[in-house]
């Protein structure tokens, strides 16, 4: 009898339906279809040119050096696909676990890898005890007053960038006092640049948030398509602009602008993080003092990526009409933060923007997101090309190419154009109010 019922607990053990519940993939992976691939392709695409501007601007949230944040964005899309619940979550840099980060390593890279190893072992721990009904205790006021505070320290932390000031402490009140007491230290270049990226960036924003009237003409798709398309990529759009714009000025000579300077290229290697640390002055770190140092945080971090990634994903599997496994969601932002640490990552959660970009374009299936890593990886790799059996690598552009920049400076200032335009239309028909035959572009009716 005991044998009996042990055969029959290693059958179930390795049964089908039990690897499903543990590899989801084979759940969607049978039904995968041409009409599948398509959709995902074209959503993976689409939050592929958010994610690459959302990750650099984070890493300097997180106080790291700009590369890391591309580090982080592309192991999550290969694992979510494997283990994730969700069609739509995206995993990658989020502003308050870059915040978190920053309060906790305070912009040390070695460290900020290490904890990413120690968080996603606390989330898998958490997924394998079947942990995940703790996080519906957790206060929602607190939660909002966390984020909000977040909010505003992350906005703020900003106003420096803008100005083009240095030498500002990282302590919220101190940045605040030195911040303004350098305003006259302010780089005429960098404000005009931040204040004209802002400008566009809420004029897209608008944009998407109030779309035309579609009345069924080819003229009214074809408008709505082109707002959503270019509103949707605005955070591409304008960093391609603004690098184009500072590419130029540099080539001639003129440092107005302040750049982020020379990155490492190329993927990071594969290995495991470091368990030890050197200070400046050669002093050795061991293990048991680097995570003694990141007291609270090495429980608030895991926790608030939790939380974070889940609400996310119950809020578009709801909308969709899907369930998520919450213990599964656990195991898979625990996998991603464990093997992100061993390409230099920091810790990673769901990101609601790119999330909702995902679900916008009518992404299938998690597969996105293995598109959507290909385009941050192609991102890391320098360009190359073959010509007469040799291997020449294109690292940095020299100042012979600016006119190739300039054109494609102009092709980009070409269709933002067009898209401001199409927004003044919708403005002013919105003020006249006009009483004659419907438009294509008229101000949807509140």
């Amino acid at each position: 009898m005991d044998h009996d019922q042990r055969s029959e607990s290693w059958r179930r053990c390795c049964s089908y339906r039990t690897l499903k519940s543990w590899l989801p993939v084979f759940c969607w992976l049978p039904k995968y279809n041409l009409t599948h691939l398509k959709m995902d392709l074209l959503a993976g695409l689409t939050v592929g040119l958010t994610t690459v501007p959302q990750a650099l601007a984070y890493a300097e949230v997180a106080g790291l050096p700009v590369q890391y944040g591309l580090y982080s964005a592309f192991m999550g899309g290969f694992i979510y696909a494997l283990l994730g619940t969700s069609k739509d979550v995206t995993l990658g840099p989020t502003a308050i676990m870059s915040f978190l980060c920053s309060s906790v390593v305070g912009g040390q890279p070695h460290r900020a890898v290490l904890l990413s190893l120690l968080c996603g072992i606390i989330q898998a721990l958490m997924a394998l005890l079947r942990l995940g009904f703790l996080l519906d205790f957790i206060s929602y006021p607190v939660i909002k007053g966390f984020t909000c505070a977040a909010a505003v320290t992350i906005g703020f932390s900003q106003v420096k960038n803008i100005l083009g000031i240095h030498g500002v402490p990282q302590q919220f009140f101190l940045e605040i006092y030195y911040t303004f007491y350098r305003i006259p230290e302010a780089r005429v270049g960098d404000v005009v640049l931040g204040l004209v990226c802002l400008a566009v960036l809420v004029v897209f924003m608008l944009m998407k948030s109030h779309p035309t009237h579609n009345d069924g003409s080819t003229y009214s798709s074809v408008a709505r398509k082109l707002v959503w398309t270019v509103a949707t990529m605005r955070n591409a759009l304008v960093v391609v602009a603004a690098s184009l714009a500072a590419f130029s000025w540099e080539a001639y000579g003129h440092h107005v602008f302040t750049i982020t300077g020379h990155t490492s290229q190329g993927l990071p290697p594969f290995s495991p993080p470091p368990t030890s640390d050197t200070t400046p002055n050669g002093t050795a770190v061991p293990f048991g003092k680097i995570v003694e140092g990141f007291g609270g945080g090495l429980a608030v971090i895991p926790l608030m990526g939790l939380l974070e990634s889940i609400t996310i994903a119950k809020a578009f599997a709801s909308q969709n009409h899907y369930r998520i496994d919450t213990n599964q969601e656990l195991l898979a932002i625990g996998v991603t933060n464990v093997m992100g640490s061993f390409v230099s990552a920091y810790p990673v959660t769901g990101s609601f923007g790119r999330t909702a970009v995902n679900s916008q374009t009518g992404v299938c299936t998690p597969a996105g997101g293995i598109v959507t890593s290909e385009c941050d990886i192609s991102r890391l790799k320098p360009a190359t090309f073959r010509l007469r059996g040799e291997r020449i690598t294109l690292v940095s552009p020299s100042p012979q190419t600016l006119s190739v920049s300039l054109s494609l400076c102009l092709s980009l200032s070409l269709s933002l154009s067009l898209s401001l335009s199409l927004s003044l239309i919708l403005l002013l028909k919105h003020i006249c109010q006009s009483q004659g035959p419907r438009s294509i572009f008229m101000w949807p009716a509140r």
